[in-house]
């Protein structure tokens, strides 16, 4: 079957068996998964302490460690240092290295942002000089776009480059903010204006070039252990030879690189979420209250289950995206487009999975780490406990990678302009149902399943989202984006189809290979999962309706919202339970 295009899961159907589950795992990813687990246990853990003091040079010494464990060359080709793995092996390591606290930030931002836009669109030379150094550990990356006046509109800086007068350097001054690893990191990736350009270039700065100053590290709420400081660059001369790509690229460059950040982090909360989860189990498990351990009464069972499902959902949603950007990578190769190409066209090509699992994944964790400290009760709130770092270090991705209200804009216009350019038929679909609004609702047929009635409603929720669709364009045309409510509206409808979806065919599929023993347990998951979509898709629809329509077609549209959410109940008391019960009974997250 085709695999679908981004944005395209809105209108068309997957199959179970066209998805890769997280069950799936080689026997080569399982001991790359081990690898971490065990590095974090015996090389991070111990110190990790130490390192929330700011120690600069211990958080380096750390990551080079990683690197040499070829850690840090996962995602970098044979010929320049690493081992070239699928892009699902690299979201399964970003996942691990995610219970890595602060430093999952600073392996994560070299590894990432701070190789991988020499490694996609340096050539040669840069990457033979600089990849097969920052792959082996030897270099650490940082990555510098943000300046004090250029959040999140990027190209609006104002670090300018002037060519040197003899054409062998580009003299660059300015001055970037919010810079992760600045401390510490060798080659610095820096966005800056050639001259009187309007668009942004991109340069590989070495930190010991004359003119590069390095900034006090800020004192931040929470990935305290990671570098976080100012970079002037004041007169730096940088070779001509340190450009990347071509004058005028770099916005293109940044763009595709925060694609890529965005996804990674989707993957990389997932390590922290389900440690979060494990903290919060064996507390209950051995804390008592009333002569009684917490973890058998049932607002705590409520809480670990809604944890793990929420985790589970998104597990399930990051590994179907990465897949689908795996097979677009394979595909790109095999027509002769290199390498690095290949695999930045893919991750750029999925924009809007990528927004979405970054908002999902960076709320999901903001979710469990909350309720891992209320488990803990007074406990929690005390740096004794793990979970009081989790809790400080969540905050952070909410805005990493372009803040969750930036994206939630993106993910709904991306896909707009996605099906408008032709790259799938959405315009078709939207306009049919809301022509025919008020009998488009599939409804239940003869001999249906349990997969297939789950399957069903989150159709309808798709039917209700490309609804609201067609009437916001209609409304506001070219003028949509100014309606950020209803925009955001629209988005967390789409969060909310795609981690159901995902999850749904993860749960039929595991059931359909017999990959697990205790199907009903992941059944439970699935169908409080989508019960729960129902009430948010519900209220975010007539929000959306009653913020864009009036009069008799707000009356119309909110009975077509109501019945395309409408569910039968699910005793939800009695599946989270059961959900709960097995993770007391495991002691540790294990679905």
């Amino acid at each position: 079957m085709e695999k679908l295009k981004s944005g395209e899961f809105l209108v068309k159907e997957t199959e179970s068996s066209n998805v890769f589950i997280p069950e799936e795992y080689n026997e080569e990813q399982q001991m790359i998964a081990q690898t971490i687990k065990d590095f974090l246990a015996t090389e991070l853990y111990p110190i990790v302490d130490q390192l929330d003091k700011g120690d600069r040079e211990l958080m380096a010494q750390t990551v080079r460690k990683a690197g040499e464990l070829g850690l840090m060359g996962i995602a970098i080709p044979e010929e320049y240092g690493g081992f070239e793995q699928s892009f699902v092996t690299q979201m399964l390591a970003a996942e691990n290295i995610g219970a890595g606290y602060s430093f999952s930030v600073a392996f994560m931002a070299s590894t990432g942002i701070g190789t991988l836009p020499i490694m996609y669109y340096g050539n040669e030379e840069q990457r033979q000089k600089y990849v097969t150094k920052l792959a082996s550990g030897e270099f650490i990356g940082a990555y510098c776009l943000t300046e004090p006046s250029a959040g999140s509109d990027a190209n609006s800086g104002k670090t300018n480059a002037v060519l040197s007068e003899d054409g062998k350097h580009y003299i660059i001054n300015g001055q970037k903010m919010w810079i992760t690893n600045a401390g510490f990191a060798n080659t610095h990736v820096v966005f800056a204006k050639i001259g009187n350009d309007r668009v942004l270039s991109a340069f590989i700065v070495e930190k010991d070039m004359p003119g590069v100053v390095i900034g006090p590290d800020e004192h931040k709420m929470g990935i305290k252990g990671s570098s976080t400081a100012q970079i002037y660059y004041n007169d730096v001369k940088v070779p001509v030879e340190n450009l990347i790509g071509k004058p005028g690229m770099g916005f293109r460059i940044a763009l595709s690189i925060l694609h890529m950040g965005r996804i990674k982090l989707g993957a990389n909360v997932i390590g922290a979420a389900k440690k979060a989860i494990t903290d919060s189990v064996k507390y209950a498990n051995e804390r008592k209250q009333f002569n009684t351990l917490i973890s058998s009464f049932g607002a705590i069972k409520h809480k670990m289950a809604e944890q793990a499902i929420r985790t589970f959902a998104l597990e399930s949603s990051i590994f179907r995206a990465s897949n689908d950007i795996d097979d677009l990578m394979t595909e790109l190769k095999s027509s002769g487009m290199d390498k690095g190409l290949a695999s930045i066209e893919a991750i750029s090509h999925y924009a809007v999975e990528a927004a979405l699992l970054k908002v999902y994944g960076s709320e999901v964790l903001d979710f469990v780490t909350d309720e891992a400290v209320q488990i803990h009760g007074g406990m929690g709130y005390s740096a004794e406990m793990a979970v009081e770092r989790g809790y400080r270090d969540s905050r952070i991705n909410r805005i990493f990678e372009g803040t969750n209200e930036i994206n939630r804009l993106l993910l709904v216009e991306t896909a707009i302009k996605r099906g408008m350019k032709g790259d799938f038929d959405m315009a078709g679909p939207a306009e049919n149902y809301y022509n025919n609004m008020e009998n488009c609702r599939e409804d239940k047929k003869d001999g249906e399943s349990f997969f297939d009635q789950k399957l069903r409603y989150i159709r309808n929720y798709k039917k209700a989202a490309l609804v609201l669709i067609h009437a916001a364009s209609a409304k506001y045309g070219k003028d949509i984006l100014k309606e950020q409510e209803v925009i955001n509206n629209i988005s967390d409808i789409m969060i909310q189809i795609y981690s159901a979806e995902s999850l749904a065919l993860r749960v039929k599929k595991i059931e359909e290979t017999n990959a697990k023993s205790n199907i009903d347990i992941y059944k439970d998951m699935l169908a409080v999962n989508v019960f729960d979509a129902a009430g948010i898709v519900s209220k975010k629809a007539v929000d959306a309706v009653y913020s864009m329509c009036e009069g008799e077609e707000a009356n119309k549209m909110y009975k077509a919202m109501k019945n395309l959410t409408c569910v039968e109940g699910v005793n939800v008391k009695d599946a989270r339970r059961r959900i709960a019960d097995y993770l007391i009974e495991e002691n540790e997250y294990k679905f």
